[in-house]
């Protein structure tokens, strides 16, 4: 249920901050017929059509439940005619949309910003609701399972390091056989040296603990009294910040990557204009701001697909509905936006189609580094 309340609070706070940047292009200057001019109730100005034409509130000023029913779906929702003349274009008719508010029918049309973070928080809140949420407890190994796990592996390096002095005993070893077994040798040993001083680190200490342990492997980070001391990258900003951070609590930094990853998805926008100017670079016609309109309109459909499969990924047995949806309709989409917004052929929709799903990957793996830096701080 806690979720499900989550959930809803996501959704309404990303219509709302749609509504926020969306501007009611032309309420103030259509009229619905001819009007006996009278008072504003409120601003007082003389009006003689649907909407004063001062302050903008409607003539008719209605009081009832249904009025505020009414308003409560039109303010938080957002769900007037606008919506319903771009919801179906974006849905089938990509390229066409896109075109269109490029050129300037805007009045009709729901803004791609206010689209977009409509339905990102809607999407969010739909996964918060389903249960598509990352785990916040990634508890390690009780002390029992720890000392199990490392005496298995005591007796693994045991038994490999008896193996190798057998085989070193044997007096017709190639020198190029025997200097392979001495390294291997000595590995063992150092493996056996780190496990007699494992008693030194507790699974409430080390997240590293939780992996599993391989044969002839010793993947237990070794902390001294300082604390954590890898040194992975040699960089120390990231040795001892971002990777240790989610080595000492991983869930706590998949919560924050779960929730920057919905405050920061816009992210995705400025990341993907490049990318698209890059496949039109030659054709200077169309500019930065074109590109923008195309990439927000498309990961608006895009979120709304997200959330369409994770409905589907509900009803038993309709795990392969959601499946094909994600892989077949995403580059259809793509090519009917490309095709319809930049004026081409099917060819060059077609290749840019290919770059642009190469792109993405590049932009999706660029967006989680920088999810993972803000994590971090």
């Amino acid at each position: 249920m806690n979720e499900i309340a989550e959930g809803i609070g996501g959704a309404i706070e990303g219509a709302l901050a749609g509504r926020a940047v969306e501007r009611d292009n032309g309420k103030n200057a259509g009229d619905a017929g001819h009007f006996e001019p009278q008072e504003c109730a409120n601003c007082g100005a003389t009006v003689a059509s649907t909407y004063c034409p001062e302050c903008g509130q409607k003539r008719h000023v209605h009081r009832s439940l249904a009025a505020i029913g009414h308003d409560l779906l039109h303010g938080v929702l957002h769900l007037d005619g606008k919506f319903w003349s771009t919801l179906p274009l974006l849905l089938f008719k990509p390229g066409q949309l896109t075109r269109r508010y490029i050129d300037g029918e805007r009045a009709k049309f729901v803004s791609p910003m206010a689209m977009f973070l409509f339905t990102v928080f809607a999407m969010f809140a739909v996964f918060q609701m389903v249960g598509l949420t990352v785990p916040s407890d990634l508890g390690g190994l009780s002390p029992a399972q720890f000392e199990q796990a490392v005496d298995d592996q005591a007796e693994r390096v045991d038994a490999a390091l008896e193996e190798v002095d057998r085989e070193l005993e044997g007096a017709d070893l190639a020198p190029e056989e025997r200097a392979r077994l001495e390294e291997r040798q000595t590995e063992l040993r150092d493996q056996q040296t780190g496990l007699a001083a494992v008693g030194t680190i507790t699974p409430e200490t080390d997240a590293a603990a939780n992996e599993e342990l391989e044969e002839d492997s010793f993947p237990i980070a070794i902390r001294e009294n300082d604390g954590f001391n890898a040194n992975i990258t040699g960089v120390e900003a990231i040795d001892k910040g971002i990777i240790k951070k989610w080595k000492d609590n991983p869930g706590l930094m998949l919560y924050k990557l779960q929730a920057n990853g919905y405050k920061f998805s816009w992210l995705l926008i400025p990341l993907s204009i490049p990318f698209v100017w890059l496949i039109f670079a030659w054709k200077r016609r169309f500019k930065a701001y074109d590109h923008a309109i195309f990439v927000t309109y498309s990961l608006s459909f895009m979120s709304l697909l997200f959330i369409t499969a994770s409905l589907f990924v509900l009803v038993p047995s309709w795990g392969w509905i959601a499946a094909l949806l994600l892989v077949f309709v995403p580059p259809i989409h793509v090519y009917k936006q490309l095709r319809y917004t930049y004026d081409l052929s099917r060819f060059s929709a077609i290749w840019r189609l290919f770059a642009v799903s190469a792109f993405i990957w590049i932009v999706i793996g660029l967006f989680f580094q920088a999810l993972i830096l803000l994590g971090a701080f």
